[in-house]
């Protein structure tokens, strides 16, 4: 698994599912990433983008060990629930037992946040026991942003609200939610940031410790290429210009800064740095 250290914080990357996605004009990831577009950025071979021009992503939680703090960033898909984005089919993956393999037992966590409230980053909130869904983690505290829970509570399709019934309103059920602000700070180490764009009420996770920071993305950008090209979105933004607008301006605070970027559907490595690359940006790695 992969690790970071970030003065007295570990983070540990533990991934559900990698995935490479070809280019499609007509589809929802990225229509602008053409296999010729991608080779302007011979930076992205071989780690993000495959020689056919397919992009490398991944689906994974990130667990943050700061003192006194167990926090699990993004949930994954979740077993047992089918979705669209992974064929209609219910996944049934070892995420668990990776977990365990970490050192992380359901009990030892102490906090949830979602950066957003979609499918890949909510499904683990939950797990099936008995034909009923029930919180993963039974001891921690769900970090929901007010905004964005406000948003998708009223609004999305049939599959968004399906994810909201058994994902996400299942621990306001059972006494576990705590809705925060886009700004909230989980602890003297670790603090949310709004990045809305993607959704209304994203929010990217803050880490600072003992003069070291690392920051992970949210869906900010779902792919490196991103850095090189933020105005190449997804069909998945709620708003695309603001989506644009916010890659161009955390590209900007981050470029050629001591800040370890941690990206959410990034495939391994994961982390690197933002460095300025004419124009735009590029992820050292």
């Amino acid at each position: 698994m992969l690790n970071w250290q970030v003065g007295s914080v570990n983070i540990t990357c533990v991934v559900e599912m990698l995935f490479s996605l070809p280019h499609d004009p007509e589809g929802f990831f990225l229509r602008d990433a053409t296999p010729e577009a991608l080779k302007a950025s011979p930076w992205l071979y071989p780690h993000f983008v495959n020689e056919d021009g397919s992009l490398n992503v991944s689906v994974h939680a990130l667990l943050v060990e700061a003192p006194g703090l167990r926090l699990v960033v993004d949930t994954c898909i979740g077993n047992d629930k089918p979705r669209h984005l992974v064929g209609g089919n219910p996944l049934a993956t070892s995420f668990l037992q990776h977990l365990a393999d970490a050192g992380w037992s359901r009990d030892s966590v102490d906090a949830v946040v979602c950066t957003h409230l979609h499918v890949d980053h909510v499904g683990w909130n939950t797990m099936l026991v008995d034909g009923k869904w029930v919180p993963t983690f039974p001891k921690a505290r769900y970090l929901i942003g007010k905004r964005e829970f406000d948003h998708w509570s009223n609004e999305g399709d049939e599959e968004q609200q399906a994810i909201m019934g058994d994902s996400v309103r299942p621990i306001f059920d059972a006494g576990l939610a705590e809705l925060v602000e886009m700004d909230h700070r989980v602890s003297p180490e670790v603090r949310l940031t709004p990045t809305p764009g993607h959704t209304p009420g994203h929010v990217s996770v803050v880490i600072e410790s003992e003069g070291q920071s690392a920051v992970i993305t949210g869906d900010i950008a779902h792919h490196p290429c991103q850095m090189a090209h933020p105005d190449w979105a997804t069909s998945l933004d709620s708003d695309t210009q603001a989506a644009t607008a916010t890659r161009a301006k955390v590209f900007a605070e981050w470029a050629d800064q001591p800040i370890l970027v941690i990206g959410t559907h990034y495939a391994a490595p994961t982390a690197g740095h933002v460095k300025r690359d004419g124009a735009a940006f590029r992820f050292e790695v």
